[in-house]
């Protein structure tokens, strides 16, 4: 029982004395705000309403909010399918491979001016960059899944006459269950840098933005707390694609 409380709570005790140290030693060696701010006037800046209001905190969430969720969305489905494919037919293997590698290649953030070209300041031109960043390392472990089947099983199905439609769906895709969803994992990260790094570079509201407007003014406490509010959303959809990978696998151990 001792143990079951231990593991559930020594995490938040951990956060807590990491924030109290930090409150202390701002105090202690009075470091000025603008260089280090305080946990607690970081926090003031998101709780407190008089405080809160100047920084319009949930219309910059719900910006990144949808940045991060649709990059993802794309990333995942766009990732899966272009590994399907590789890993289906070896003539769409030779085509995808190579551009893949191509685009894979080029510097996401160069990029950037094109879609402020094409698709103007906006939401659409972060989604994009989040999608470009994340999505490669979903195809090459979707695709690593995929092939990763012993040879005496596929033999063995083979000879029980087993069309490849049936090989796919019921042992090649089983068994890439847990690449994917590393990839996923790794991707959910990408993610937010993408959505953070569009807003830095083509964005009028956002996380991002607010960073960037709140250095301009050398407001460094609202700087602090955007970055905690980034990394709450990036925790939060990474928990969520545990959960799946918990749901879908169950004969996994939790790590």
């Amino acid at each position: 029982m001792f143990r079951l409380l231990k593991a559930h709570y020594h995490k938040p005790l951990l956060v807590f004395a990491l924030l109290a140290l930090w409150q202390l030693g701002v105090m202690l060696f009075q470091v000025k705000e603008y260089i280090i701010p305080s946990p607690l006037s970081v926090l003031a800046r998101i709780f407190v309403p008089e405080m809160a209001a100047k920084y319009h905190w949930l219309k910059h969430i719900y910006a990144t909010f949808v940045e991060i969720f649709f990059g993802f969305a794309i990333t995942a489905f766009l990732g899966v399918f272009l590994a399907i494919l590789i890993s289906w037919s070896r003539f769409l293997r030779g085509i995808i491979t190579p551009l893949l590698t191509f685009f894979n290649s080029i510097p996401k953030i160069a990029m950037a001016p094109l879609f402020i070209l094409w698709f103007g300041y906006g939401i659409i031109p972060n989604i994009l960059i989040a999608f470009l960043i994340a999505f490669f390392p979903v195809v090459i472990n979707t695709v690593t899944g995929l092939n990763a089947v012993e040879e005496e099983l596929l033999e063995l199905v083979r000879y029980m006459n087993a069309r490849k439609w049936q090989v796919f769906l019921k042992i090649r895709l089983p068994n890439s269950l847990p690449y994917i969803f590393s990839g996923l994992k790794i991707s959910t990260t990408l993610c937010v840098v993408g959505a953070i790094v569009g807003e830095f570079i083509a964005s009028t509201k956002g996380l991002g933005f607010l960073l960037k407007d709140s250095q301009a003014a050398i407001d460094t406490p609202p700087m602090f707390a955007g970055l905690l509010l980034i990394s709450v959303l990036g925790l939060g959809l990474f928990g969520i694609i545990s959960l799946c990978s918990r749901a879908l696998m169950p004969w996994q151990k939790a790590e």
